[in-house]
């Protein structure tokens, strides 16, 4: 693959994903060996600071995620601010609905019960605190469950005291949704080795 369309590429997976993602997975997907996609992202950060983008790039460890110029602080505090205060959206409250029915629950399992990327609400509600993640060494990726604001901020104890949690968290058919989608994965990953 050319320089210019791996750039694009990266690009375009570093803000779909809205999470750090792991360069050994950048390289797999681009099929492109892991020192050329460091390479790289070094150069697109470079040419993001020179040319004084909205968007550099930040590393932690073997991790790479977009995130915004910290030149641009002041404006994006208004924007992200005036989110926190605004009611919840309708995709905020079902993502919410998903993780405190089915939590502990991953992006991707989320992503299949409401058919759409989730990155952007689930940054909303990790933002305003009332959902909470933490990575699982199991699988590659993060966990999401509510947080104790949650459970505080709407009076109760514990996610069973939910309206309907206990029909609602083990539906039939979310059940063999996620069953099938991760069967799904499965085979995929099974049939690139």
């Amino acid at each position: 693959m050319e320089k210019s369309s791996l750039k694009s590429v990266l690009e375009s997976l570093l803000f779909i994903s809205g999470e750090p993602v792991k360069i050994g997975k950048l390289a797999k997907i681009c099929d492109t060996a892991k020192d050329d996609i460091e390479a790289i992202l070094l150069e697109m950060d470079a040419d993001f600071r020179k040319e004084e983008r909205g968007l550099i790039i930040i590393r932690k460890d073997d991790s790479v995620q977009l995130a915004t110029n910290p030149n641009n602080s002041e404006y994006v505090n208004q924007m992200v601010s005036g989110e926190l205060n605004a009611d919840l959206s309708r995709s905020s409250l079902e993502t919410l609905s998903i993780i405190a029915y089915k939590g502990p629950v991953t992006r991707s399992q989320i992503e299949v019960i409401r058919g759409v990327n989730c990155s952007y609400v689930l940054r909303g509600l990790l933002m305003r605190g009332i959902i909470e993640r933490r990575e699982a060494s199991d699988i590659r990726g993060y966990i999401y469950e509510v947080s104790f604001d949650f459970l505080k901020q709407i009076g109760i104890g514990n996610v069973k005291e939910l309206p309907d949690w206990e029909s609602l968290s083990k539906d039939e058919k979310v059940e063999k949704l996620l069953s099938t989608s991760e069967q799904a994965l499965a085979d995929g990953e099974a049939a690139q080795n």
